[in-house]
This record gives C-alpha cells, structure tokens and sequence, in this order.
C-alpha cells in the first residue's frame, strides 16, 4: 500500500506505522495510507521559524510577490495530473476547476498585490503624524513579518484550494508555513505539494506538509505564530483551547462551517428573472461539491405567499441533475469526500427531521451514472421543508455538510433579516432581488452577522462569481458561529502574518528607517536637477527649491478664460463681503500648474518618461494677486513597475520594452512668508539608466 509522504526539514519522508487507510470516494478502492507518527513536531516548527523564516523575510514584497506568479505557472503545466486524482476525491470537472484553478487563481492575485507594497521587506502602515509644534518630532507604523511560522489546518473539501488561498497570503507576507491538510483528501494536497517543491521557486523552509494526525504540533507555538483552521466550528473550539496558544496570546484564525443562508426578494415575482437566478443558485449551491463547501446554502427563505411555488421549482430543478462518477462529461454532481462523510450527513439531516419534512430526496437510495451508489459515497441532493422557523431550532443550529438545505417562509424583510440571524453568524449571505431598497434594508440590517454579502440581480448575475465563491481580494470569514476571523482580505489578509509597531522620531530619522520621506525631514542637495536623474541615481529626499514666480491678476483671468471656470472667488468685480476670500484668489489648478512650470526641467529629453498622476492634492491657503509662490520638490518613494511582458504582438504598446520605475514627489507650494498654501504627491514614470546603454 503507497505511503503518502510528508515533507519536513528539507526532505520527504512517510510516517511510521500504517496510519489512516485513504480510499477512492467513488469506486471505494484503497489509495494510500497517511501517517505522521514518528515525526518530532517540535523540530518541524523550529525548522520553519530558523530556516524558512530568515530566506523569506530577506526577500522584498515585490521578490515574494515575483516568486507567487512563478509558482503559479508553474503549477498550471501539472493540471491534468491535479484533476485525475481530484476526480477521486468525489469533485467532478467543474467541482475540480474551483479547487484547482480557483486555488491558482489565488496565487496570482495575491501575487498581483506586491504592487500594493514598497520593494522593502517591510511597509509603513497607515499615515504619519506630526507630533510637536516645531516639527521635529513625529509617529508612524511600521509593519515586518513576523518571526514564526503560519501552521495552516485546512478542510477535506478543498484540498488544493484550502492549501494555495492560505500560504499566497503568509508568503507574501515574508512567513513560512506548515501545511495541515484534512488526511482524508490528503493525497491530492501531497501531489501539488510536490510540485511546489520541485519548483524550487521559494527558499527551504518556506513550506512543510503534514499528510496525517496534527499530533502536539500546537503544543510548540509561541507569540511570533499564527495558527488558522478551516473546518467545524467545535473542532475549531476544541483547538482554540490549546493551552500554548493561551499562554503565547498566538493568533488565531477560524473559519468555521456556518449556516448560511439565501433569501428571496419580496418584490421578486415568478415571472421576474431573479426568480430562475435564485432557483439556479440554490440549486447550484446545493450540488456543487455535492454541498461541501463551507460557503454553501444550508437555509432557504422565501416569502409566504410564494413557498409553494419556490418548493415546486426547486424539485424540477434537482430533479435535472445528474449524479455519478465525475470521469462521465453528463455528470453534474459527483460524490461525497468518503463513506464516513456520507454517514455523517445523514446523521445530521436525522437530527434535522425533528422539526422539517423531506420534500425531496432520499436518505436511503440515489440513481447514478457510471458507478456503484453502494461502494461510492453519494447521496441524493436533499431539501426540506420547515414551515415554522421561529419555532424549531434545528435549521439553525445543525449543519448537514453534503447536499442539503432547509426551505423556510418569511413575512416581510425584517423577518428575513432576523432569520438569517438565528444562524449566529454565517460566512455569507445572498438575497436575491431587483429592487434597491429592498436590498439596502437586507444588507444593513444583517450585516452584523455574516462576513459577506451578495445581492444578485439581473444586473450583474452574468458575472457574478456567486454565493459561494470567496474572492482573494475581499474577506473571507464571518463572525460567531462561522468562527470569528477574517482570512484573505486582499492587503487585509496579508497584514495579519506582520507585526505593526508604532516608531517615533525625528522626520528625518524616520525617513531614513523607512526610505519614504516624511515632511520636514532635512532635504538632500540632488548635486542636479532630479529630472536629470535615472530611477537608480534617485536618493530619497532629493530635493529642489525653485525660484519664486509673482501671481498677478492677469494670470488668474487668462486661465479663467482657457480653462472655463468662472467661479466667482475667481473675478476682480466680485463683492467679496460675506465671503471666504478677501479678494479676487488664484484657482487652486492655476497655481498647481505654474508649480510644474517652476520644477519641471523642460529644455531636454530626460529619464522622466511621463506624468503619472497627482495624489493627495490639498490647497490651504489662498493665493492673492501680488503673492508669490516657490515650489519645495522632494523625492518622497521609489516603487518598482515590472516589465509588461507581451505574448502577441497586438498587445504591443509603445513603451512596453523600457525597464522603468514610479517616482512619488513631494510638492510643496510656499507663499513669500514661507507658509504652504498647497501640498500634492506627483508620480512620474522614470527611465532605469540601463535604457540608456
């Protein structure tokens, strides 16, 4: 019998003794036995902590980022083996592409994010803060990885994506992980595994897999740690109780099965195109992954009047599916994860039978396709009816993770929302309607309680991912039931694997510690003008101190001609009593635009390919006529830009064979008593000096 293989320390290595006998959810043969017996966990851990976590915190946002994409690619020319042995776990192609290429997917979005970051193996979090009168003190935050490692404990039913869409967040992060898959679907997490691996795209020690028993590995976790958990909510409990993690105040992130729940619009009517978009969205959530999925529909309202109707559609919509071995294309549902699974469904929908009826279904016989409903593990989609859902507690507090969801009346919205709210906190909810209203009242008055919400309409149905699709950009998690944490979340997600700390000083020592010039620092002499400068030869706090130029009543009119604003603080004939101004003022963009001509170095071609944009532009005093202004220009931040890489040649662009970078300037506009009457960051694209070679 095949051993499946953990990978700790550096190397591979099978467990002692046979372990748990892991088997084909749809034939019901014998694939491999996991183990983990044998194995030191403490060693494991501290393997991660002193030699996976100095390669990754060595390596810059934009460098893990890089290595994120690589992996990626790398992972996409190994599919066909990836979906060859998913279809083993019971997931049908469509169930496969979720897990696989959703997974993947992961990876590059989570790559793309390095964009959001400085090329530093650290960041500045949030805004700075000038904290003395003659500024020369200040606060800021800074964020670094932590110095422990991730240790991921990740769900049967996702064995791919459950693994991808968690360790693209820690290493990007700058921290390692150990990867804990659930053992029964375990042999599909080891084949990605190895690739990753192979690939020798991140340091060793950046990833550790455990095919088996977590044994004491939480025993050995300490306060540079995180520890995240995908799976049942009294599971999770049971482990949130590890005394370590107590002890050590370790972080902690659960995303728990929860009771999520869909809801139909009031104002939706049979004929509407929200009702098919609802009955197809039930339908698919109830059969995509045979149900298994964390995110899916477990209870159903709809409105009084039209529960008869909703029960009818949904029955002929199961009814068209088509259950059996996911290797047949006509396929539509495959099996559950494993025969244990499958009992214990229907040890949970026994429960919920207490206070529902089965109005479709059934627990004891399924009809399949190319396979033996015996031997596999599959179960009929199953849908019950509660018509009394203030009053039985079951739909709300029993989980059936397979194929089954719980059909309920409601009597208005406020009803919807304090239904949905009997779930005691959800990962996601939908409701389903066109009307704008209705769909504010729904979202504001259940947000409380679920981590996510979709509302799904004609509008956007065509593209809209679904109730059940988490996307890496936005959280994913939910509060009380569903477990309390936030997972993903874009740069949410990533910020949770760094420390932030609160560093004070003086505008230029902070400016040196975090190479982003913070206001009031002391500014460099360039020794040239810096447009004459390549994005190399740029020092942060390069700066220029232009001549001054004299603001008259001319230039303000000429521009209020060309321009077309007329505004009235604009004009010399203006009465102003009772105004802000105590005279005609300059135009904020007038004045913005003679500071260009005051520090842009125009006479010949330089390093400085464009404009970029303008960020964060403020005018805060007025400019009179027979005012001065002098323009104060700083090199602020240096942010790498990869180099588009173009497969065909219509997507050329001119421009796409220059290596380049951005350049963030600070441009602050002073007045002939030294005060700043406006402050912007400007972005220019800056050739790299290599260019010119």
């Amino acid at each position: 019998m095949k051993q499946l293989n953990n990978y700790i320390q550096g190397q591979w290595m099978a467990g002692t003794g046979n372990g748990q006998l892991l088997t084909d959810a749809v034939t019901g043969e014998p694939i491999a036995q996991a183990s983990t017996e044998g194995i030191d966990f403490k060693s494991v851990v501290e393997y991660g902590r002193k030699v996976g976590n100095p390669a990754l915190r060595s390596l810059t946002f934009h460098e893990r980022g890089l290595r994120l994409k690589a992996l990626a690619l790398h992972l996409q020319k190994h599919l066909p083996a990836f979906y060859a042995l998913s279809y083993k776990t019971g997931a049908t192609k469509a169930d496969s592409w979720v897990d696989i290429e959703g997974g993947i997917g992961n990876l590059f979005a989570n790559a793309s994010l390095r964009r959001k970051f400085p090329n530093e193996t650290f960041c500045i979090d949030g805004e700075s803060h000038n904290l003395s009168k003659q500024n020369t003190f200040m606060g800021t935050h800074l964020l670094v990885p932590k110095e422990g490692v991730a240790i991921h404990i990740n769900a049967f039913n996702f064995p791919v994506w459950g693994m991808l869409e968690k360790i693209a967040v820690n290493l990007l992060a700058g921290v390692p992980a150990i990867v804990k898959p659930a053992t029964i679907t375990s042999y599909l997490t080891e084949a990605v595994f190895k690739e990753i691996i192979a690939s020798k795209i991140f340091p060793e020690g950046s990833l550790q897999l455990l095919c088996g028993s977590a044994g004491d590995l939480l025993e050995w976790v300490d306060s540079q740690d995180s520890v995240t958990f995908t799976g049942s909510a009294h599971t999770g409990a049971l482990l949130k109780r590890t005394p370590s993690l107590l002890t050590n105040n370790v972080s902690f992130t659960m995303e728990a099965d929860s009771l999520n729940c869909i809801v139909l619009g009031e104002s939706v009517q049979p004929n509407d195109p929200e009702w098919d978009l609802f009955i197809k969205e039930v339908r698919k959530e109830m059969t995509l992954k045979s149900g298994q999925r964390c995110t899916g529909v477990r209870r159903i309202f709809v409105p009084q009047s039209h529960l008869a109707a909703v029960a009818e559609s949904l029955q002929k919509a199961l009814a068209q599916t088509i259950i059996g071995s996911p290797l047949n294309e006509k396929v539509r549902m495959g099996s559950l994860a494993g025969i244990s699974q499958r009992e214990e469904v229907l040890t949970q929908v026994r429960k919920l039978l207490a206070s529902s009826q089965l109005i479709y279904g059934s627990l004891d016989s399924v009809e399949v396709v190319d396979a033996d409903a015996i031997k596999g593990a599959f179960l009929s989609p199953l849908l019950l009816l509660n018509e009394k859902p203030f009053h039985s507690h079951e739909p709300h507090e029993i989980e059936a993770f397979g194929p089954v969801s719980t059909l309920m009346p409601y009597n208005g919205i406020e009803e919807a929302i304090a239904l949905s709210k009997l779930g005691k906190g959800s990962l996601v909810t939908t409701i389903v309607t066109n009307n704008e209203q209705e769909a504010k009242k729904y979202v504001l008055g259940a947000a409380t309680h679920h981590g996510r919400i979709l509302v799904l309409n004609r509008e956007c149905a065509k593209e809209s991912t679904g109730h059940g699709s988490p996307l890496p950009l936005l959280v994913h998690g939910g509060p009380g039931r569903a477990g309390g944490g936030e997972e993903m979340g874009g740069i949410r997600g990533v910020k949770h694997y760094l420390q932030r700390t609160a560093i004070q000083g003086s505008p230029s020592m902070i400016t040196a510690i975090t190479n982003v010039y913070q206001p009031y620092a002391k500014g460099k002499e360039p020794g040239k003008h810096p447009f004459k400068k390549y994005f190399e030869e740029l020092e942060i706090g390069d700066q220029l101190l232009t001549e001054p130029r004299i603001i008259t009543a001319e230039d303000i009119d000429r521009f209020a001609d060309l321009s077309g604003d007329h505004f009235y603080a604009h004009l010399r004939e203006t009465d102003f009593s009772n105004t802000m101004f105590e005279k005609q003022v300059a135009h904020g963009y007038l004045i913005m635009s003679l500071a260009a001509g005051l520090f842009v170095d125009s006479y010949e071609k330089n390093p400085v390919l464009l404009n970029y944009g303008i960020d964060e532009l403020r005018f805060t005093k007025p400019v009179y006529p027979g005012s001065s202004i002098q323009i104060r220009f700083t090199c602020k931040e240096k942010l790498l830009q990869d180099k588009r890489v173009v497969e065909k040649p219509e997507d050329y662009k001119r421009g796409d064979e220059i290596e380049k970078g951005i350049v963030k300037w600070l441009v602050e506009i002073l007045d002939e008593t030294n005060e700043i009457t406006g402050v912007a960051t400007i972005l220019t694209m800056v050739a790299k000096k290599e260019q010119s070679k």
